[in-house]
């Protein structure tokens, strides 16, 4: 078995994969100030309350886009099941399917690395991946397995975060697409703005990716593939007919199949 652990600005994912089968998956709040000897705690409890044994777990996956939590990680990793993870960053990259520009190897956030390697070898073509998390990202791969470019926004919660921190008459306000765009009160013109607006982003932007990436690569438009992923696309995802394909565990699979190509 595989332990798989994603670290967000927000929540880490902990994820057991069986061989390609994810058997069991945890989502936890992102605490920097917790050591490793709390987050191995918290993991050994998680498991012991579910069926899956830490003595069947023989290797590990790490991704971080917090790099001061990759090493209370690792000996919470170690103390679990007794080795250190094989962590995602620059020195595996030459093992990876992927080709990634000289200019963002050093800055390519891993959980978009992730990304980029199963949409290359789930669908062998060229593809765009809008993750929605703390920021919402889009990584766009081409026919050939190039990462040709990412663009990055502020995620729907941290804009609804942003304008309840930062305005005094602002509510914190429910992610929920209103009956109109047409807001009545506070509520309803903040779920117009941050909801049907950040619509019409992720429209606008996968358009215009798709006019780029067929323009740079010759690709066609039409034969782009776009997959969402992330815990919020559900916000968007009713509203919407720009995703060919929504899933959730997306960015864990990709991390998975690091795992399987670096140690092969």
């Amino acid at each position: 078995m595989l332990l798989a652990v994603d670290i967000g600005n927000s929540n880490i994912v902990v994820a057991v994969f069986d061989n390609e089968e994810l058997i069991q998956e945890w989502r936890i709040s992102t605490d920097s100030r917790r050591t490793g000897d709390e987050y191995f705690t918290v993991l050994e409890t998680l498991m012991r309350n579910s069926f899956v044994k830490k003595d069947n777990i023989k290797s590990s996956v790490l991704s971080s886009v917090v790099p001061i939590l990759i090493g209370p990680f690792v000996k919470a990793i170690k103390l679990l099941i007794g080795n250190k993870p094989l962590i995602v960053s620059p020195e595996i990259y030459p093992k990876l399917p992927i080709h990634i520009p000289e200019s963002a190897i050093h800055e390519i956030g891993s959980d978009l690395l992730c990304n980029a390697v199963e949409a290359w070898t789930r669908y062998k073509k060229a593809s765009i991946v809008v993750d929605f998390g703390t920021a919402l990202t889009f990584t766009a791969v081409d026919n050939k397995g190039n990462i040709q470019g990412i663009a990055i926004t502020p995620g729907l919660g941290t804009a609804i975060r942003a304008l309840f921190t930062n305005t005094a008459q602002i509510p914190d306000v429910a992610l929920e697409a209103p009956e109109s765009s047409l807001g009545t009160n506070t509520i309803m013109a903040v779920q117009s703005g941050i909801v049907l607006g950040y619509k019409g982003l992720v429209e606008s932007l996968v358009n215009r990716m798709k006019e780029d990436l067929s323009v740079k690569t010759g690709c066609s438009k039409t034969d782009i593939y776009v997959v969402a992923t992330g815990g919020l696309n559900s916000v968007l995802r009713p509203l919407t007919d720009c995703f060919d394909e929504v899933d959730k565990n997306f960015t864990l699979s990709g991390l998975r199949k690091i795992a399987l190509y670096v140690e092969t």
